[in-house]
């Protein structure tokens, strides 16, 4: 029996892996690459597929003295990965059912499903299947922003049932049926610029849960994390949360976005699918409040001046003239928008619209969360590429939000606080980070530093001085002249807080971290909702 033969018997994804992985026989590293990558996404260890481990298990680089801001092996890797995946794809493996490919900005691999036909199909009903979650064995520990727990049985839904089954090794039972994703010509979205958009939270804020309002009987579980456009398997990310197959929709049409890179987020594979056209989702919910998080990307060939579209909440505005583009001041960039106090309407459905303004709406992704009444969740970054849970309890998520910089190797230790691995590395250069918050409140910001590089030493060449940068926040200072050694010394953990910050009219703080001597640093953020 060929080596075809026999890997059509294994589950879709395994079976695809070995033929890929034969293909790259002849280039040894990259097939040690790949299966590096994929067996630790198999087996739920996607914490530990990072650009350091990479260098060193795999690229032969030392553990003792790599550096990644002066040694790009794992990058130049990864692209050379990536473009050979792309080239097996378009000649041997183009008729493959399912296909591997890495992610610009990603070492995490994805495994999806071949678009088959350019013609749009109608969409059945939602099919469910039931999964139940192996314990996972990075630390991607359940928080507010809920991460499932491990070995939680979840209910998954997806609106594209198709013929063959196509399940993870990571998921035990069930089965999520999927059909291939269609493309059409799809003209205009959006282009770069600045925004006109608004929300109205006293509109939305006015829809309290009434205590005796019932709970639906297929009320969904929250949190609930949909790709919006997307048919395929749950995917992970970056913080061991679960994404579904789109669900719950009415309307649109379904499109897979350009392979082209997306700035501004650690997790890309939100923004691999689109729907569009007039839609709308009818989510059934629990009484209570919950948070809502909108992904947008607005595309290079939309025109700025007419992309606009709107957004309600059980008929009230939500987004009015709303432009991705100029919203994420850009093409190409993540923008997430939030809104805290969102409740279901009076027959225990929320019901979201997105319809025409000037051109067709569009969305990347959703996510609803447990709100907390009147003030949103607290936003904790750690700038690692996997979750941290600190001394109190609470989840860091892996950094996000980032432009420009670059993430420290390896971790060093701190001294000065109880939560030292915190403090282990850093982001460095001249950097930014673009923060979704939602644009109703006022927030207490903690910045956390430490001076990982720079020690003092007896010759004075090291000392006060060093490190100066500055840090700004929607264009307001709030850091001039900042020296970590002077303040704290060396590896010491320093803790700087500004209360009563507004953010921009698009519900964004924009941080950023200018260097004047050396680079700028943090090794995490906190942003915290003031409001009773």
């Amino acid at each position: 029996m060929d080596q075809a033969v026999t890997s059509q018997l294994k589950d879709p994804e395994s079976a695809e892996l070995e033929l890929v992985l034969a293909a790259l026989a002849r280039t040894p590293r990259l097939e040690s690459f790949l299966r590096y990558i994929a067996e630790r996404y198999f087996q739920n260890r996607i914490n530990e597929i990072n650009e350091y481990n990479i260098a060193t298990e795999v690229l032969g680089r030392s553990k003792s003295s790599f550096d990644a801001s002066r040694d790009s092996i794992a990058r130049v890797e990864a692209h050379r990965l990536r473009k050979r995946l792309k080239e097996y794809y378009d000649t041997d493996g183009k008729e493959h059912e399912v296909q591997i490919s890495l992610p610009h900005g990603s070492y995490l691999p994805a495994f999806t499903r071949r678009v088959s036909s350019p013609q749009r199909t109608s969409v059945p009903e939602p099919q469910t299947g039931v999964y139940k979650v192996e314990n996972l064995s990075s630390p991607h520990v359940t928080d507010t922003r809920a991460t499932l727990v491990a070995s939680e049985t979840v209910k998954l839904e997806t609106s594209h049932p198709g013929p063959h089954a196509f399940r993870k090794r990571t998921l035990l039972y069930g089965s999520v049926a999927v059909v291939a994703l269609l493309i059409v010509s799809f003209g205009a979205a959006r282009f770069f610029a600045r925004s006109n958009s608004s929300h109205h939270p006293d509109a939305v804020a006015s829809l309290p849960s009434s205590a005796n309002q019932p709970t639906p009987q297929n009320a969904a579980q929250v949190p609930l994390r949909l790709l919006a456009g997307y048919g395929g398997t749950p995917r992970v990310d970056s913080a061991g949360a679960y994404w579904q197959a789109d669900r719950y929709f009415l309307g649109g049409a379904a499109f897979r976005r350009q392979d082209t890179p997306v700035a501004k987020t650690s997790d890309p594979m939100l923004f691999d699918y689109w729907r569009t056209s007039d839609f709308a989702y009818d989510i059934p919910l629990a009484p209570g409040p919950y948070e809502l998080h909108l992904f947008f990307v607005a595309s290079p060939q939309d025109d700025p001046k007419s992309s606009f579209f709107n957004v309600t909440v059980n008929g009230q505005m939500l987004l009015k003239a709303f432009n991705i583009g100029l919203d994420a001041l850009g093409a190409n960039v993540a923008d997430e928008r939030v809104f805290k106090d969102i409740y279901p309407d009076k027959d225990g459905i929320l019901h979201l619209k997105f319809f025409q303004d000037r051109s067709a709406p569009s969305l990347n992704a959703l996510e609803i969360l447990p709100g907390i009444p009147h003030r949103q969740l607290p936003v904790r970054l750690v700038m690692q590429r996997a979750a941290f849970k600190d001394q109190n309890g609470d989840i860091w998520h892996p950094d996000n939000y980032f432009q420009n910089g670059m993430v420290s190797d390896p971790p060093r230790q701190v001294e000065g606080t109880p939560d030292p691995a915190l403090y282990a590395q850093e982001r460095y250069g001249h950097f930014a980070y673009t923060i979704p918050v939602d644009a109703s409140g006022r927030y207490t910001l903690v910045l956390h530093f430490a001076e990982l590089y720079w020690v003092p030493n007896p010759s004075d060449s090291v000392g006060v001085g060093t490190r100066m940068f500055r840090v700004y926040c929607n264009g307001s200072t709030l850091l001039d002249n900042f020296d970590i050694l002077k303040e704290a010394g060396s590896k010491q953990a320093l803790i700087k807080t500004f209360k009563h910050l507004r953010p921009s009219p698009e519900g964004k703080l924009d941080l950023t971290f200018e260097p004047i001597v050396n680079y700028a640093t943090v090794s995490a953020i906190e942003v915290i909702d003031e409001s009773e």
